[in-house]
């Protein structure tokens, strides 16, 4: 019997390699799954290189994963907001790689590790310094720059419902990086909300179907109160 139900986040990561690939979905706040960077924390895996549309904000979730020093290097598209304290102080003293992808490129790279594909050719970054040492071609008349897959080790996503066998759904915005991350990894834990029996969730409306999910750990809904405080729901 197909069960990818976890006990734990801690049994659901266990076993996460030093120097590791992890990619993390979000999309500034939106969709980071704070759980299993916490847990990440917890495990203890150092020199990883962590995928994300960001680079941390604040003090809490990717943030506090290289505030703990376990980041080696980070990919990403919008490595600075006004509250990316963490990432600026790490990487202007040497202490953090930036590997800076165009956001359509990065989500791109995602999707052809996950579709098998060995790399694609884009006119995104060309004739800029995002060109330099890779391979260019004029195609018609327009120049391209051409971009390998990134494929991950874990990936850590935040899904809205799912089952027993790793069906995922999301909620609104919260999808973003889920889906391409969930497939262009060697082993994928997703956080839900709610667990649903098998067959209650329409089929039209699976986004990412089980096949590309190791784990699934179900965990509480937090909602901001007055005061600022959460609370489980």
């Amino acid at each position: 019997m197909i069960n990818k139900l976890a006990a734990s986040v801690e049994a659901a990561l266990a076993g996460t390699q030093e120097g590791a690939t992890v990619l993390i979905g979000g999309f500034g706040t939106s969709g980071i799954p704070g759980e299993l960077i916490d847990g990440l924390i917890a495990q203890g895996a150092r020199d990883l290189t962590v995928v994300n549309n960001n680079a941390g904000n604040g003090d809490t979730g990717l943030a506090a994963l290289l505030k703990a020093g376990r980041v080696r290097k980070v990919i990403c598209s919008f490595p600075r907001q006004a509250d990316s304290h963490v990432f600026d102080d790490l990487y202007r003293r040497g202490a953090l790689e930036l590997e800076l992808v165009p956001q359509g490129n990065l989500a791109e790279r995602l999707r052809a590790a996950g579709a098998g594909i060995g790399g694609f050719f884009t006119p995104t970054g060309y004739g800029t310094e995002l060109a330099q040492g890779k391979e260019t071609r004029v195609i018609d008349g327009k120049g391209y720059v051409f971009e390998t897959p990134i494929r991950g080790d874990l990936a850590l996503i935040k899904a809205e419902r799912g089952d027993r066998w790793g069906n995922l759904t999301y909620r609104m915005a919260a999808r973003n990086f889920g889906p391409v991350m969930a497939m262009a990894a060697k082993k994928t834990v997703a956080t839900v909300h709610e667990i649903v029996e098998l067959g209650d969730m329409d089929p039209e409306s699976v986004v990412t179907p089980g096949i590309h999910v190791t784990q699934v750990v179900r965990i509480a809904r937090t909602a901001t109160r007055a005061g600022g405080f959460k609370t489980a729901l």
